[in-house]
Protein backbone atom coordinates (compact mmCIF):
# COMPACT_ATOMS: atom_id res chain seq x y z
CA UNK A 1 0.00 0.00 0.00
CA UNK A 2 1.12 3.31 -0.67
CA UNK A 3 2.41 5.45 2.44
CA UNK A 4 0.28 8.48 2.71
CA UNK A 5 1.92 11.95 2.75
CA UNK A 6 0.96 13.63 6.09
CA UNK A 7 1.74 17.20 6.78
CA UNK A 8 2.16 17.89 10.38
CA UNK A 9 1.39 21.15 12.17
CA UNK A 10 3.02 21.32 15.63
CA UNK A 11 3.36 24.32 18.33
CA UNK A 12 7.15 25.40 18.57
CA UNK A 13 9.56 23.45 17.18
CA UNK A 14 12.34 22.30 18.04
CA UNK A 15 11.82 22.30 22.08
CA UNK A 16 13.83 20.81 23.98
CA UNK A 17 11.23 19.01 26.05
CA UNK A 18 9.84 17.72 22.94
CA UNK A 19 11.24 14.34 22.81
CA UNK A 20 8.14 12.40 21.96
CA UNK A 21 7.36 14.83 19.10
CA UNK A 22 10.74 14.23 17.36
CA UNK A 23 10.82 10.50 17.79
CA UNK A 24 7.17 10.24 16.18
CA UNK A 25 8.21 12.98 13.44
CA UNK A 26 10.96 10.60 12.54
CA UNK A 27 9.19 7.46 12.22
CA UNK A 28 6.71 9.48 10.22
CA UNK A 29 9.55 10.43 7.94
CA UNK A 30 11.17 7.00 7.94
CA UNK A 31 7.79 5.33 6.40
CA UNK A 32 8.11 7.38 3.50
CA UNK A 33 4.79 9.70 5.27
CA UNK A 34 6.38 12.94 6.38
CA UNK A 35 5.24 15.92 3.63
CA UNK A 36 6.09 18.53 6.10
CA UNK A 37 6.15 19.72 9.72
CA UNK A 38 4.58 23.49 9.79
CA UNK A 39 5.09 25.10 13.20
CA UNK A 40 2.52 27.48 14.67
CA UNK A 41 4.97 29.27 16.30
CA UNK A 42 9.15 29.35 16.83
CA UNK A 43 11.03 26.90 19.07
CA UNK A 44 12.91 27.64 22.34
CA UNK A 45 16.10 28.44 20.49
CA UNK A 46 17.40 25.36 23.46
CA UNK A 47 19.66 22.47 22.08
CA UNK A 48 18.10 20.24 19.73
CA UNK A 49 16.86 16.34 20.08
CA UNK A 50 19.26 13.72 18.49
CA UNK A 51 17.29 13.58 15.05
CA UNK A 52 15.95 16.62 14.68
CA UNK A 53 18.81 17.05 12.00
CA UNK A 54 16.96 15.52 9.70
CA UNK A 55 13.83 17.44 10.06
CA UNK A 56 14.93 20.14 9.80
CA UNK A 57 14.66 20.71 5.76
CA UNK A 58 10.67 19.97 6.73
CA UNK A 59 10.37 22.46 9.70
CA UNK A 60 8.54 25.31 8.19
CA UNK A 61 7.83 28.43 10.53
CA UNK A 62 4.15 29.87 9.89
CA UNK A 63 3.67 33.86 9.51
CA UNK A 64 2.48 35.43 12.90
CA UNK A 65 -1.38 35.52 12.32
CA UNK A 66 -4.84 34.20 13.66
CA UNK A 67 -5.48 30.39 13.27
CA UNK A 68 -7.44 31.26 10.27
CA UNK A 69 -4.41 33.33 8.60
CA UNK A 70 -1.93 30.86 9.97
CA UNK A 71 -4.61 27.79 8.16
CA UNK A 72 -4.88 30.35 5.02
CA UNK A 73 -1.16 30.41 4.62
CA UNK A 74 -1.06 26.33 5.12
CA UNK A 75 -3.17 25.78 2.40
CA UNK A 76 -1.47 28.09 0.00
CA UNK A 77 1.80 26.52 0.79
CA UNK A 78 0.23 22.74 0.25
CA UNK A 79 -2.04 23.61 -2.78
CA UNK A 80 -1.26 21.20 -6.01
CA UNK A 81 1.36 19.58 -3.53
CA UNK A 82 0.80 15.54 -3.11
CA UNK A 83 -0.53 15.62 0.73
CA UNK A 84 -2.50 13.27 1.65
CA UNK A 85 -4.02 14.82 5.21
CA UNK A 86 -3.10 17.28 8.16
CA UNK A 87 -2.44 16.17 11.61
CA UNK A 88 -2.86 18.63 14.73
CA UNK A 89 0.22 17.40 16.87
CA UNK A 90 -1.54 19.18 19.74
CA UNK A 91 -5.26 20.15 20.55
CA UNK A 92 -5.34 23.54 20.76
CA UNK A 93 -4.12 25.88 18.20
CA UNK A 94 -2.45 23.09 15.86
CA UNK A 95 -5.17 21.12 15.55
CA UNK A 96 -6.89 23.99 14.73
CA UNK A 97 -4.71 25.13 12.17
CA UNK A 98 -5.08 21.50 10.72
CA UNK A 99 -8.60 21.74 10.76
CA UNK A 100 -9.28 24.82 8.68
CA UNK A 101 -6.41 24.17 6.46
CA UNK A 102 -7.80 20.66 5.29
CA UNK A 103 -11.14 22.00 4.87
CA UNK A 104 -9.65 24.43 2.30
CA UNK A 105 -7.82 21.43 0.74
CA UNK A 106 -10.66 19.08 1.26
CA UNK A 107 -8.82 16.49 2.60
CA UNK A 108 -8.80 14.47 5.93
CA UNK A 109 -7.18 16.17 9.62
CA UNK A 110 -6.73 14.36 12.47
CA UNK A 111 -4.79 15.62 15.63
CA UNK A 112 -2.74 14.11 18.62
CA UNK A 113 -3.37 15.28 22.51
CA UNK A 114 -1.01 15.07 25.48
CA UNK A 115 -2.15 16.64 28.37
CA UNK A 116 -2.14 20.56 28.54
CA UNK A 117 -2.90 21.06 25.32
CA UNK A 118 -6.32 18.84 25.80
CA UNK A 119 -7.52 21.77 28.13
CA UNK A 120 -6.65 24.62 26.57
CA UNK A 121 -9.57 23.79 24.26
CA UNK A 122 -13.57 24.64 25.53
CA UNK A 123 -15.49 21.38 26.20
CA UNK A 124 -17.80 22.22 23.35
CA UNK A 125 -14.72 23.10 20.73
CA UNK A 126 -12.83 19.79 21.42
CA UNK A 127 -16.16 17.85 21.09
CA UNK A 128 -16.83 19.18 17.69
CA UNK A 129 -12.91 18.89 16.41
CA UNK A 130 -12.88 15.27 17.32
CA UNK A 131 -16.30 14.25 15.80
CA UNK A 132 -15.00 15.97 12.60
CA UNK A 133 -11.59 14.30 12.42
CA UNK A 134 -10.40 11.40 11.33
CA UNK A 135 -7.69 10.36 13.49
CA UNK A 136 -7.70 11.46 17.14
CA UNK A 137 -4.39 10.28 19.09
CA UNK A 138 -3.80 10.34 22.92
CA UNK A 139 -0.47 9.36 24.47
CA UNK A 140 -2.27 8.76 27.72
CA UNK A 141 -5.17 7.57 29.38
CA UNK A 142 -5.70 10.85 31.62
CA UNK A 143 -5.63 12.50 27.87
CA UNK A 144 -7.99 9.87 26.10
CA UNK A 145 -10.52 9.77 28.93
CA UNK A 146 -10.93 13.79 28.50
CA UNK A 147 -11.93 12.76 24.74
CA UNK A 148 -14.01 9.89 25.67
CA UNK A 149 -16.13 11.76 27.43
CA UNK A 150 -17.21 13.72 24.35
CA UNK A 151 -17.82 10.51 22.92
CA UNK A 152 -15.38 10.58 20.47
CA UNK A 153 -13.11 7.51 19.15
CA UNK A 154 -9.65 7.75 20.27
CA UNK A 155 -6.47 5.70 19.69
CA UNK A 156 -4.35 5.23 22.74
CA UNK A 157 -0.47 5.14 21.98
CA UNK A 158 2.20 5.72 24.25
CA UNK A 159 4.53 7.56 22.98
CA UNK A 160 7.57 4.96 24.16
CA UNK A 161 11.44 5.42 25.02
CA UNK A 162 14.54 4.86 23.10
CA UNK A 163 15.91 1.38 25.13
CA UNK A 164 19.04 1.81 23.60
CA UNK A 165 19.68 5.11 25.22
CA UNK A 166 18.39 4.41 28.54
CA UNK A 167 19.93 1.63 29.58
CA UNK A 168 20.78 -0.40 32.84
CA UNK A 169 23.81 0.10 34.92
CA UNK A 170 24.82 -1.13 38.41
CA UNK A 171 23.22 0.79 41.18
CA UNK A 172 26.30 3.44 42.48
CA UNK A 173 27.53 2.59 45.99
CA UNK A 174 28.18 5.82 48.01
CA UNK A 175 27.64 6.52 51.31
CA UNK A 176 24.62 9.03 50.22
CA UNK A 177 21.24 8.62 48.84
CA UNK A 178 21.09 9.73 45.58
CA UNK A 179 17.19 10.87 44.78
CA UNK A 180 17.02 13.00 41.25
CA UNK A 181 13.84 14.72 39.89
CA UNK A 182 13.47 16.19 36.70
CA UNK A 183 11.11 18.33 35.04
CA UNK A 184 10.68 21.98 34.46
CA UNK A 185 10.60 24.43 37.80
CA UNK A 186 6.96 25.14 37.15
CA UNK A 187 4.25 24.81 40.41
CA UNK A 188 2.50 21.30 38.76
CA UNK A 189 5.70 19.66 38.87
CA UNK A 190 5.41 19.95 42.43
CA UNK A 191 9.39 20.01 43.67
CA UNK A 192 8.35 22.31 46.37
CA UNK A 193 6.87 18.95 48.17
CA UNK A 194 9.67 17.01 47.65
CA UNK A 195 12.00 19.53 49.26
CA UNK A 196 9.45 19.31 52.02
CA UNK A 197 10.02 16.00 52.07
CA UNK A 198 14.22 15.55 51.89
CA UNK A 199 13.84 17.77 55.26
CA UNK A 200 12.51 15.05 57.11
CA UNK A 201 14.93 12.49 56.24
CA UNK A 202 16.90 10.77 59.19
CA UNK A 203 19.63 9.52 57.00
CA UNK A 204 22.59 10.80 54.75
CA UNK A 205 20.97 11.57 51.15
CA UNK A 206 21.69 14.23 47.99
CA UNK A 207 18.70 15.46 45.81
CA UNK A 208 19.79 16.74 42.28
CA UNK A 209 16.52 18.47 40.57
CA UNK A 210 17.07 18.78 37.04
CA UNK A 211 15.33 21.81 34.83
CA UNK A 212 15.06 25.59 34.30
CA UNK A 213 11.53 27.24 35.39
CA UNK A 214 9.73 30.34 37.02
CA UNK A 215 9.97 28.93 40.34
CA UNK A 216 13.89 28.96 40.74
CA UNK A 217 13.94 31.20 42.89
CA UNK A 218 11.18 30.28 45.62
CA UNK A 219 12.94 26.94 45.30
CA UNK A 220 16.37 28.51 45.89
CA UNK A 221 14.79 30.23 48.85
CA UNK A 222 13.06 26.93 50.40
CA UNK A 223 16.57 24.94 50.05
CA UNK A 224 18.02 27.72 51.89
CA UNK A 225 15.25 27.96 54.97
CA UNK A 226 15.67 24.19 55.12
CA UNK A 227 19.01 24.53 55.17
CA UNK A 228 19.36 22.17 52.70
CA UNK A 229 21.88 23.66 50.76
CA UNK A 230 24.87 21.11 50.97
CA UNK A 231 22.54 18.29 49.71
CA UNK A 232 20.06 20.11 47.47
CA UNK A 233 21.48 20.72 44.11
CA UNK A 234 19.43 22.99 41.46
CA UNK A 235 21.22 21.37 38.66
CA UNK A 236 19.71 23.96 35.88
CA UNK A 237 18.96 22.27 32.24
CA UNK A 238 20.82 19.69 30.72
CA UNK A 239 20.47 18.21 27.02
CA UNK A 240 19.79 14.79 25.88
CA UNK A 241 22.64 13.26 26.11
CA UNK A 242 23.48 14.00 29.53
CA UNK A 243 20.02 12.77 31.13
CA UNK A 244 21.36 9.19 30.76
CA UNK A 245 24.37 10.05 33.07
CA UNK A 246 22.50 11.56 35.50
CA UNK A 247 19.74 8.32 35.88
CA UNK A 248 22.54 6.39 36.28
CA UNK A 249 23.92 8.36 39.14
CA UNK A 250 20.66 7.49 41.08
CA UNK A 251 19.35 5.20 43.12
CA UNK A 252 15.69 6.35 42.75
CA UNK A 253 13.70 8.98 40.84
CA UNK A 254 10.87 11.38 42.64
CA UNK A 255 8.07 12.38 40.40
CA UNK A 256 6.12 14.44 42.50
CA UNK A 257 3.57 16.03 40.68
CA UNK A 258 0.25 18.01 41.48
CA UNK A 259 -2.70 20.04 40.32
CA UNK A 260 -1.36 23.39 39.87
CA UNK A 261 -3.73 26.29 40.77
CA UNK A 262 -4.88 26.43 36.81
CA UNK A 263 -6.03 22.67 37.43
CA UNK A 264 -3.03 21.85 34.70
CA UNK A 265 -1.19 18.85 35.95
CA UNK A 266 0.98 16.12 34.10
CA UNK A 267 0.17 13.19 31.72
CA UNK A 268 3.03 10.91 31.77
CA UNK A 269 5.80 12.24 31.97
CA UNK A 270 8.97 11.17 29.77
CA UNK A 271 11.41 11.12 32.66
CA UNK A 272 9.25 8.17 34.30
CA UNK A 273 9.73 5.92 31.24
CA UNK A 274 13.45 7.48 30.74
CA UNK A 275 13.84 6.26 35.21
CA UNK A 276 12.12 3.15 34.46
CA UNK A 277 13.94 1.89 31.55
CA UNK A 278 17.24 2.93 33.05
CA UNK A 279 16.25 0.17 35.85
CA UNK A 280 15.95 2.55 38.16
CA UNK A 281 12.26 2.68 40.84
CA UNK A 282 10.13 5.96 40.82
CA UNK A 283 8.61 7.58 43.45
CA UNK A 284 5.56 9.38 42.39
CA UNK A 285 2.38 11.55 42.79
CA UNK A 286 -0.62 9.23 41.97
CA UNK A 287 -1.57 12.00 39.44
CA UNK A 288 -2.72 12.06 35.84
CA UNK A 289 -1.56 9.15 33.79
CA UNK A 290 1.17 8.25 35.59
CA UNK A 291 -0.18 5.31 37.77
CA UNK A 292 -0.10 2.99 34.08
CA UNK A 293 3.54 3.06 33.80
CA UNK A 294 4.00 3.27 38.36
CA UNK A 295 2.44 0.70 39.68
CA UNK A 296 2.64 0.86 43.14
CA UNK A 297 4.58 -1.89 44.75
CA UNK A 298 5.12 -3.70 41.38
CA UNK A 299 7.61 -1.15 39.34
CA UNK A 300 7.46 1.76 41.82
CA UNK A 301 5.66 3.32 44.14
CA UNK A 302 2.71 6.20 44.40
CA UNK A 303 2.00 8.51 47.17
CA UNK A 304 -0.83 11.39 47.40
CA UNK A 305 0.13 14.27 45.46
CA UNK A 306 1.12 17.20 48.00
CA UNK A 307 1.97 15.09 50.86
CA UNK A 308 5.36 15.32 51.45
CA UNK A 309 5.21 13.55 54.64
CA UNK A 310 3.78 10.41 52.51
CA UNK A 311 6.59 10.92 49.72
CA UNK A 312 9.60 10.67 52.74
CA UNK A 313 8.15 7.88 53.82
CA UNK A 314 8.69 6.04 50.52
CA UNK A 315 11.90 7.23 50.44
CA UNK A 316 13.19 6.02 53.39
CA UNK A 317 11.33 2.55 52.65
CA UNK A 318 13.62 2.43 48.91
CA UNK A 319 16.54 3.97 51.00
CA UNK A 320 16.40 1.40 53.60
CA UNK A 321 15.42 -1.80 51.07
CA UNK A 322 18.01 -2.17 48.33
CA UNK A 323 16.56 -5.85 47.40
CA UNK A 324 12.85 -4.01 47.05
CA UNK A 325 14.62 -1.32 44.89
CA UNK A 326 16.13 -3.71 43.03
CA UNK A 327 12.79 -6.23 42.31
CA UNK A 328 10.91 -2.40 41.32
CA UNK A 329 13.68 -1.11 39.36
CA UNK A 330 13.75 -4.81 37.51
CA UNK A 331 10.08 -4.78 37.10
CA UNK A 332 9.81 -1.54 35.57
CA UNK A 333 12.76 -2.14 32.94
CA UNK A 334 10.54 -5.48 31.50
CA UNK A 335 7.31 -3.61 31.45
CA UNK A 336 9.10 -0.81 28.94
CA UNK A 337 10.53 -3.67 27.57
CA UNK A 338 6.76 -5.31 27.11
CA UNK A 339 4.80 -2.19 26.62
CA UNK A 340 6.74 0.97 25.86
CA UNK A 341 9.58 -0.18 23.45
CA UNK A 342 10.13 3.28 21.34
CA UNK A 343 10.15 1.65 17.78
CA UNK A 344 6.87 -0.47 18.92
CA UNK A 345 5.17 2.38 19.70
CA UNK A 346 6.12 4.92 16.92
CA UNK A 347 5.36 1.76 14.56
CA UNK A 348 1.92 1.54 16.02
CA UNK A 349 1.60 5.78 15.69
CA UNK A 350 1.84 5.74 12.00
CA UNK A 351 -0.11 2.35 11.21
CA UNK A 352 -2.84 4.27 12.84
CA UNK A 353 -2.33 7.38 10.70
CA UNK A 354 -1.88 5.21 7.58
CA UNK A 355 -5.10 3.33 8.15
CA UNK A 356 -6.98 6.64 9.28
CA UNK A 357 -6.24 8.58 6.47
CA UNK A 358 -7.98 6.94 3.55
Amino acid sequence: MRAKRIAVVVSGFPRRSYTFATNELLALLDHGMLAGIFATKPGDGCDAQPGNEKLQQFVHLLPNGSESQQAEFLASSLHNREVTALHGYFAHAPARVAQLAAERLRIPFGFSVHARDVRKVLPTELSKRAHRAACVVACNHDAAATLQRTGARVSLLPHGVDLSRFIVTPTPVTPRFRILAVGRLVEKKGFRFLIEAVARLKFPFELRIVGEGSERPDLAQLIVSKRLQDRVVLVGPLNHDELPQELSRAHVVAVPSVVDATGDRDGLPNVVLEAMASERPVIASDVGAISTAVRSGDTGLLVPMRESAHLAVALTELASQPEVRQRLGQNARYLMEREFDLRSCTDRFCRVLQDAYV
